[in-house]
């Protein structure tokens, strides 16, 4: 039997950010029942190469506005978005797949090290220096993660992730599915709060870690 909890997401993603606390709890409480967790990268905004207008701008503040009311996690709005920046998640998805192939455990961190840093402190997570950082903050070693981050087997499996995500046509993030023995289930497609949550992984790990 193998079982694993797989979280499909974005780092750029502002409900992933929202469910940043509720997945945590989570990703724990399989682990905990030795489940580990698999991360999937969704590809928000991928490829547009636009720079934001002050339209888009205000749209996507007022978006992570009512995640904040929702959630209750922190965002930064004074000079968040600034002016000519790209919301391409390619970039930051892809440091995740990178990490996940060096140190899974890293790549779990490096995902709240991004949110933090795009989310609370106004960073362009689009840039390779910033996401080297993030990467030897988490863990990584910088100079192995640099070499990695942007080779062709990378880029190649960031796009299999969301080739994998689109064929099996989840529509948004956060997405949490469990799977065993190949077959999946899924626990949440987009924000919930723990309770409800933690109730529905916990039959779930009952059952699948049930000798």
């Amino acid at each position: 039997m193998s079982a694993r909890l797989l979280y499909v997401m974005d780092p750029m993603c502002s409900w992933c950010w929202g469910f940043s606390p509720v997945a945590e709890a989570l990703v724990e409480q399989a682990q905990a029942a030795g489940v580990e967790l698999h991360l999937v990268v969704g590809g928000l905004r991928t490829g547009s190469g636009a720079s934001m207008d002050a339209a888009k701008r205000r749209y996507i503040l007022e978006h992570w506005q009512a995640v904040a009311d929702a959630t209750g996690q922190p965002f930064t709005f004074e000079g968040a978005l600034s002016e000519g920046f790209v919301y391409d998640t390619e970039p930051a998805c892809r440091a995740l797949v990178a990490a996940r192939s060096l140190a899974p455990d890293c790549a779990w961190k490096l995902v709240k090290l991004i949110q933090q840093a795009f989310y609370m402190q106004g960073r362009d997570v689009t840039q390779a220096s910033v996401l080297v950082e993030l990467a030897e903050a988490s863990g990584l070693p910088r100079i192995e993660f640099a070499a990695a981050f942007d080779t062709a087997e990378q880029h190649a499996a960031t796009a299999a992730d969301f080739s994998w995500v689109q064929d099996l046509g989840i529509a948004g993030f956060p997405t949490l599915l469990a799977e065993r023995d190949g077959q999946l289930a899924l626990l949440t497609n987009g924000y919930q709060p723990l309770g409800p949550l933690s109730d529905l992984l916990g039959r779930w790990l009952e059952r699948a870690t049930r000798v």
